[in-house]
């Protein structure tokens, strides 16, 4: 028999404000004023929220290898980021794992140790944790390993990168860093230097690559591009099938986006600094243009709720606008008809908040504890 855990007395987030609606979590799924048996909760004073969704987040990395050669037991650290995930308040996370010749933590080995680790642990996880693959597009020799990989395991989300530095390769520059990014790949820098030639003569055969990979897995399988830079990329990758632009670095490449029926994810973490770290676009200006349909953590999980309190904070959204950025806008975009939203029949993925302090001190993923701490710990252990 299924308990059920009846919430009372707090305030939740719908799509158009708060509500004072009693809440049920039963077998995993919200339902609205139709209580059951089953203990109750006592939420007065706090905020539920609905739990936030991050397609991108690459914050995992310091869990699984906090020095280099740390990297035995990937399940262990795959817990620990769990934990981090639920601090956050993301109920829903994609990790962001690269596929790339940059090896390291970012090559093919170490993709396919993640997503056996991943798979292996699902079953075991109450956050519900999957796989971006950030694939470097010139890798084509990888092309049936890659499908192996995606097929195995289930991915959904691939974004197509391009890391090279094309400039300097075609004028015969010595890259910047070439001798640290190639002891970080095992590599002398002479054969780093090699390989980087090397994808980049692949270049002719990228679309065709892509293509394909569309063409197989999509649309099971999404599939974005990532930093866009002008309007011409961005239509280069409309024409290819990449459906979703994940950061464009210029208002261009946003408006384009937009204009071509693509979907923008920027940076939570642009949001609270408001600005970019390199100089790029703003996210906040992109966002008062209406041209963001979500956000994600990038390299800083925390970042995510807090964007939603400075949208608010700055009168760029209202705070249910702002907080959708985050949840239902991201559930939209992966075509997750199940969360997103507090609303009857959706999954219970929650988030109790104290709004005076606007820390997050629970977590409910499908309707189970995740995180109870503070105050909200407290009252449970008493009720």
């Amino acid at each position: 028999m299924v308990l059920a855990l009846n919430i009372r007395g707090g305030q939740h987030l719908g799509q158009f404000g708060f509500g004072s609606e009693d809440l049920t979590l039963h077998d995993g799924w919200i339902h609205l004023n139709n209580l059951k048996d089953g203990p109750e909760l006592d939420t007065t004073g706090y905020w539920l929220l609905p739990g936030i969704i991050d397609l991108h987040g690459d914050g995992f990395e310091h869990s699984l290898a906090p020095r280099r050669g740390m990297m035995t037991d990937l399940a262990r650290g795959l817990d620990a980021v769990e934990s981090e995930l639920a601090l956050a308040g993301i109920t829903t996370a994609w990790l962001a794992q690269f596929w790339s010749w940059e090896g390291g933590m970012r090559g093919p080995d170490f993709a396919k140790r993640l997503a056996l680790a991943m798979t292996q642990t699902q079953q075991a996880r109450r956050i519900d944790m999957r796989m971006q693959l950030r694939l470097e597009a010139h890798m084509i020799e990888d092309d049936a390993e890659i499908r192996a990989l995606i097929s195995d395991h289930a991915i959904d989300y691939v974004v197509i990168n391009d890391h090279l530095p094309h400039a300097h390769l075609t004028e015969g520059r010595q890259p910047p860093r070439l001798t640290g990014a190639a002891l970080k790949a095992g590599r002398a820098p002479e054969a780093h230097l090699a390989l980087m030639h090397h994808y980049a003569a692949n270049g002719p055969k990228v679309p065709d690559f892509v293509a394909g990979l569309i063409e197989t897995f999509a649309p099971e399988t999404r599939f974005g591009a990532h930093d866009e830079e002008t309007a011409e990329i961005r239509a280069k990758s409309a024409d290819l099938g990449l459906g979703i632009s994940e950061f464009p670095t210029t208002q261009e490449a946003a408006q384009t986006a937009q204009k071509m029926g693509a979907r923008v994810i920027m940076g939570a973490p642009n949001v609270v600094r408001g600005g970019s770290h390199d100089r790029r676009v703003s996210a906040e200006l992109l966002i008062r243009e209406g041209l963001v349909d979500a956000l994600a953590s990038d390299y800083h999980y925390p970042a995510l709720a807090e964007a939603a309190f400075a949208l608010s904070d700055r009168g760029v959204l209202p705070f249910e606008a702002a907080w959708a950025l985050i949840s239902s806008g991201p559930a939209q975009m992966m075509g997750l008809k199940d969360r997103g939203q507090i609303a009857d029949g959706l999954r219970g993925d929650l988030v109790v908040m104290d709004p005076k302090t606007r820390q997050i001190l629970g977590c409910f993923a499908a309707g189970r504890l995740v995180l109870a701490r503070g105050s909200f710990a407290d009252r449970l252990l008493s009720g």
